[in-house]
């Protein structure tokens, strides 16, 4: 986690040395700054002097941190973030600490950007009193953007996650499924095996258990590539993009790209997996040759004449995945291979 940290006296740059110290100890990257007319950065070690706005330092720090903690009064957080504020799903949490380490306030983004626990870790780190005023937390209630936000998980629609923490908080169970294994502790608000209005679903699939259905998807495919020599990006997108909806899986699951070392350099390839932010993982004829499977294969005699191996795609996924069946079976278009499968994922009810 990356945090920004500024203060606007003495005091507050002695605390915001001993909250970056705490949160270094956790493996945060703390940087701290101190607004302050006439300061000298000598005086305070560890820390920059901002010689610039507020605001446009705020603004940076809201495209290049996760986190921002104010430590000086509420009313110059709010005036300072307010022109930045945009999304729960993309805003940084941000926090304020008044400058004896009083208190310490969950200002915006306490559940997806994770400014409850990092209130809690700060107070835990001074002494401070955490003041966290999301409603499930205060009645003690399952939320699900907290739950999403600490697994990784992609939520397709805020709309229903605020309607869901809204039943809950009224004391109202909403359902609950999942496709993969669920370990620990179920909270008793929630229905795994009755019929309920509002739900959320743990899947990789556009599935609609419920009336009002929210997907959480766990990053749990693997995609298996080929392609012919120099195949720029598009045609990879292109089926790609055809073939998880044709199947009606979220391209938010895709976990890792998985092809043959020949392509560990493919332009094209590698410019896909970069654009959504998934790696490329390679293998040598040699180790997909070893791949076992429950299906057969699609093999191509030509495919093993270039690459030493019938099957690229299919082999490929599985090998990096880990499993022996095919979520899906190889598609092939301009030039292009594509199957997937799917990871040894779990879901876990407890932190």
């Amino acid at each position: 986690m990356k945090v920004a940290i500024i203060s606007f006296t003495e005091h507050g740059a002695l605390l915001a040395h001993k909250v970056s110290r705490g949160l270094r100890e956790q493996q945060a990257n703390c940087a701290c700054w101190l607004k302050k007319k006439n300061a000298s950065a000598s005086d305070f070690p560890d820390i920059q002097i901002l010689d610039g706005s507020l605001s446009a330092w705020t603004e940076a720090q809201f495209r290049e941190t996760d986190a921002l903690i104010f430590i000086g009064a509420t009313g110059i957080a709010v005036r300072s973030i307010a022109p930045y504020v945009r999304s729960k799903k993309t805003d940084p949490a941000v926090l304020v600490m008044d400058e004896r380490g009083r208190h310490v306030i969950s200002l915006l983004s306490g559940h997806i950007g994770g400014a409850n626990a990092l209130t809690l870790l700060a107070a835990e780190i001074t002494g401070a009193e955490p003041v966290i005023t999301t409603a499930t937390d205060l009645n003690g209630k399952f939320a699900v953007d907290a739950f999403a936000a600490r697994r990784d998980l992609y939520m397709d629609s805020m709309p229903i996650a605020k309607e869901i923490a809204a039943w809950l908080v009224e004391g109202r169970r909403v359902g609950m499924r999942s496709a993969f294994p669920v370990f620990g502790s179920v909270p008793d608000e929630l229905d795994q095996n009755g019929t309920q209005e509002i739900g959320f679903s743990v899947t990789i699939r556009k599935d609609a258990p419920f009336e009002r259905t929210l997907h959480l998807v766990p990053r749990a495919v693997v995609l298996g590539i080929g392609c012919k020599k120099g195949t720029e990006e598009e045609p990879i997108r292109s089926l790609v993009c055809e073939t998880l909806s044709r199947y009606e899986i979220f391209p938010e699951s895709i976990a890792k790209i998985a092809s043959i070392d020949l392509k560990k350099e493919e332009q094209g390839l590698c410019s896909f997996a970069e654009s959504i932010g998934v790696p490329v993982v390679t293998y040598t004829a040699e180790e997909l040759k070893t791949v076992q499977a429950d299906e057969e294969f699609s093999e191509s005699d030509f495919v093993k004449s270039v690459t030493g191996v019938g099957n690229v795609c299919e082999r490929a996924a599985l090998k990096c995945s880990g499993a022996r069946r095919l979520l899906l079976p190889k598609t092939a278009a301009q030039g292009v291979t594509v199957a997937a499968a799917v990871t040894d994922y779990t879901v876990c009810m407890e932190d």
